[in-house]
């Protein structure tokens, strides 16, 4: 087995105590000393934190023509954007394939003009995204990976905007799934009015052999508004609050736009996108089950892979995600529920914990407010 991957962060890490977990074949910082998951989590909500998110990919497609081919590929409507804007969408499984509409990857497009377009996938996705985009790119559109080339920071919280302010970079201008370039130490970096925590952030994109001098930048900008370095345990716990999705738990090639409420990335009006005909199909039919959140009344926490309950015993789902939530103090979670089943909003069902039936209450999420924009 191939030994974890690194970001050109990871001297960083080490240095500020970081505890590390494998995500995407990546040693990545779960967390960090002199303080945790809830005192990183409540720094995103209260004030500012600044997550290394270099584990995701990035890609560019350049070329003649080249937004106009992604959008024939990926979900979203990519035409209704202009140069500057992003863009979360989706790759799904083609017509005609086994699985077909089910999502390969969740990733951000960001469209510098009709002819360049930089896309942000999962690690842990990457390569099968741009291993599709580069079978079925038309003559003169190049794939490149720039996995290695390009850092992820991401600046969340709602004193975001002035530690950007403080370090010299764009961002009260921008708005939301906006990006501008910026200059710091010699060099661009590319920030985006986008996160994945309900707050208001950033994610910045600089060249790897620039990502620490940014980071340092960032921490020193950030000392009088609390910032906090962030792992991605404080991560899951704010994605999981306000109910995105991640890939292998929510969205999979198992998993359907439409099942994961991700009907809303899919621009259904195009002629063409992959995957097209399998979603339309579901999304007329109705999907089998959909994604809920689930809240626990008392202490216990759902994990991943409980079977849910309705009161008579018979299972009608599986949860995706679970945690406990810092800002709400209870257990949270994230399930996909029978269709059938007729749950809804409100109800009460139950989660099987180890062979011991726990109260849930069915939610909607997001569990707490979104303050995105």
């Amino acid at each position: 087995m191939d030994a974890p991957r690194q970001s050109p962060l990871h001297d960083r890490h080490v240095a500020a105590g970081a505890k590390w977990a494998d995500f995407g074949g990546w040693s990545m910082p779960v967390e960090y000393a002199g303080g945790g998951v809830l005192a990183e989590h409540a720094a995103v909500r209260e004030g500012v934190g600044l997550f290394d998110v270099s584990h995701l990919g990035t890609a560019t497609v350049r070329g003649p023509g080249a937004a106009d081919f992604l959008d024939g590929c990926l979900t979203n409507d990519l035409s209704r954007l202009g140069p500057g804007q992003a863009q979360y969408t989706l790759c799904c499984v083609p017509d005609g394939e086994p699985a077909a509409g089910g999502v390969v990857d969740d990733l951000i497009a960001y469209r510098h003009g009709d002819d360049e377009v930089l896309l942000v996938p999962n690690a842990a996705n990457a390569a099968a995204v741009l291993e599709r985009l580069t079978a079925a790119a038309p003559p003169g559109v190049a794939v490149t990976d720039r996995h290695t080339d390009v850092a992820v920071l991401a600046l969340q919280g709602p004193r975001s905007v002035e530690v950007l302010a403080a370090a010299g970079l764009p961002g009260a201008e921008l708005g939301y799934m906006t990006f501008a370039t910026g200059e710091r130490d010699g060099g661009d970096v590319t920030v985006c009015r986008t996160g994945y925590t309900g707050e208001r952030g950033y994610e910045l994109l600089v060249a790897a052999d620039r990502a620490g001098a940014l980071w340092d930048a960032l921490l020193a900008a950030g000392a009088g508004a609390g910032i906090r370095p962030c792992g991605l345990g404080a991560r899951d716990t704010l994605r999981t609050e306000m109910g995105y999705p991640l890939h292998g738990h929510e969205l999979s090639t198992a998993i359907t736009p439409n099942q994961a409420r991700a009907g809303w990335a899919v621009g259904w009006h195009k002629p063409s996108f992959w995957g097209r005909s399998a979603l339309l199909a579901e999304r007329e039919a109705g999907p089998a089950r959909r994604l809920w959140g689930l809240q626990a009344p008392g202490r216990g926490i759902p994990r991943p892979g409980m079977a849910v309950l309705r009161a008579d015993g018979a299972v009608i789902g599986t949860v995706t995600s679970g945690t406990f939530s810092p800002t709400l103090r209870t257990g949270i979670a994230l399930a996909l529920l029978d269709e059938p089943a007729g749950v809804a909003e409100g109800d009460e069902v139950a989660v099987d914990v180890r062979g011991r039936p726990q109260p849930v209450v069915v939610r909607r999420p997001p569990f707490v407010p979104a303050r995105v924009r």
